[in-house]
C-alpha cells in the first residue's frame, strides 16, 4: 500500500492494474490510427514517383484503398469487440478505465499485438484455421478421449485444465466432449477477444475480417492481401446442456495454486510463455492429482527471450524433459518434429512452422 498526495492509502498494485487494462483498451481504439500511418507512408511514396510509373501503378493505388477499407472494417469489430469489457470480469468494474487517457499511451509492442490477433482468430475460429488446429489441437483432443473413455469414466467428472488458452477454440472443443473444462488466459488482448466471441457471438461465420491486410509483401495476387475470413465457424454455444465450461482471467502460477485438483493439464504453444519453465513444471506437477495427466504441443521459442527488461530462462527440450521427470512424472507417450505452423497465411509466399515436440506424462502415483 502507499500513500496519495491527501495522505489516503493506496493499492499500488490495483492502480497499475487499472492503468494497464486501460492501455490494452486504448491499443485496439488505436488501431485504425496506427494501421492507416502505415499505408498512408505507401501511398505518399507511390504518389511521388515519376507519373510514368504511377501510370503503370494504377491497379496498385487501387488496391491501397481497398487495404484502407479493410482496415476501416477491422476497426469496426474491434470496437465490438471492447464495447462491453468494463463489466467482463465477475470482481471488477472497470467502467472508469474505458475513458480515453493521454496519460496511458499504447505501446508500439501493443499495436503488434491488436494486429496479431486478427490472425489468432483465425487460427482459432475461422475455416481457414482448421488446418492448423487439426495440427496442434486435434492431437491433445485424441489423447483425452484415449486417457478417459467413456466406457471407464463420466467425462462431466473429469477435470480439466487448459492454461494459455488463447481464444478458448481448445477448451472449448474440450467441453464439447463432454469433459468439465477450464481455460486460463493472461493476456488482455486474448481475453477481450475471447468474451466477444465466447459469449456474444450466437451463431456461425456472423462476422468477418480481413487478416493479412497488414502483409504487404510476398502476396501472389493483390487479392490474397484483402481476403476475407468469416468466423466463428463453429457456434461458441453450441455445447451440451450440462456441461461445464469456463475461462479464467490471471497468472497461471498466480491463480492455480490448491494440490491435487485437475485429472488433466492440456497444454499447448504454452510452456515457451514462462520467464521460468520450471516454474510452470512444478505448478503443473502440484496442481494434478496423482495419477492424472499432463498433455504437452509446442515449441520452445521462449517468448522472453532477449526482450529488454525481461529475464529469462532457455533450457534445451533434453534438459525439460529430465527436469519433468525430476518432479515425478513418467513419460507415457513422446512425438518429436511435428510440424505445426502458426497463424499462417495459407496463400503467402512465405511459410513458417515449428518443428514441435508432443508428450503424453503421467504424475506418478503415490
Amino acid at each position: 500500500m502507499a500513500e496519495n498526495s491527501e495522505g489516503l492509502e493506496i493499492d499500488v498494485e490495483d492502480v497499475e492494474e487499472k492503468k494497464h487494462f486501460q492501455r490494452i483498451v486504448n491499443a485496439f481504439r488505436c488501431y485504425r490510427l496506427h494501421s492507416l500511418v502505415r499505408l498512408c507512408k505507401t501511398l505518399k511514396y507511390t504518389n511521388s514517383l515519376p507519373e510514368s510509373h504511377q501510370a503503370v501503378l494504377k491497379n496498385y493505388k487501387q488496391h491501397l484503398e481497398k487495404v484502407r477499407v479493410s482496415i476501416e472494417h477491422n476497426f469496426e469489430i474491434f470496437k465490438l469487440i471492447i464495447r462491453d469489457v468494463a463489466h467482463m470480469f465477475e470482481n471488477a468494474d472497470h467502467s472508469n478505465d474505458m475513458k480515453m487517457s493521454p496519460q496511458v499511451q499504447a505501446t508500439l509492442s501493443d499495436m503488434d499485438k491488436v494486429q496479431s490477433l486478427l490472425k489468432q482468430v483465425v487460427r482459432e475460429w475461422s475455416e481457414e484455421g482448421e488446418q492448423e488446429r487439426t495440427t496442434c489441437f486435434q492431437p491433445i483432443l485424441n489423447e483425452i478421449i484415449s486417457r478417459f473413455p467413456n466406457r471407464e469414466c463420466n467425462p462431466r467428472d473429469i477435470q480439466i485444465l487448459v492454461p494459455g488458452a488463447g481464444l478458448g477454440r481448445l477448451a472449448y472443443e474440450i467441453a464439447r466432449k463432454g469433459f468439465t473444462c477450464q481455460g486460463n488466459e493472461f493476456s488482455l488482448f486474448m481475453l477481450f477477444a475471447s468474451n466477444f466471441i465466447l459469449n456474444k457471438c450466437k451463431g456461425v461465420n456472423i462476422y468477418h475480417i480481413y487478416p493479412w491486410v497488414h502483409q504487404y509483401h510476398n502476396h501472389l495476387s493483390s487479392e490474397d492481401q484483402i481476403r476475407a475470413a468469416s468466423f466463428p465457424d463453429s457456434d461458441p454455444s453450441d455445447l451440451p446442456p450440462d456441461s461445464e465450461f469456463s475461462m479464467a482471467a490471471g497468472n497461471f502460477v498466480e491463480i492455480y495454486t490448491e494440490s491435487d485438483t485437475w485429472d488433466c493439464v492440456a497444454t499447448c504453444f504454452f510452456l515457451d510463455t514462462a520467464n521460468n519453465v520450471v516454474l510452470y513444471i512444478e505448478t503443473i506437477q502440484n496442481i494434478l492429482k496423482p495419477g492424472g495427466y499432463w498433455i504437452n504441443l509446442g515449441p520452445l521459442l521462449y517468448h522472453y527471450a532477449d526482450l529488454p527488461n525481461e529475464d529469462s530462462i532457455e533450457p534445451s527440450y533434453e534438459e525439460i524433459r529430465s527436469i519433468i521427470q525430476a518432479y515425478g512424472f513418467e513419460f507415457v507417450k513422446e512425438e518429436l518434429g511435428i510440424r505445426t505452423p502458426y497463424t499462417q497465411n495459407p496463400r503467402s509466399m512465405m511459410f513458417y512452422e515449428y518443428r514441435s515436440v508432443f508428450f503424453v506424462c503421467r504424475k506418478t502415483l503415490l
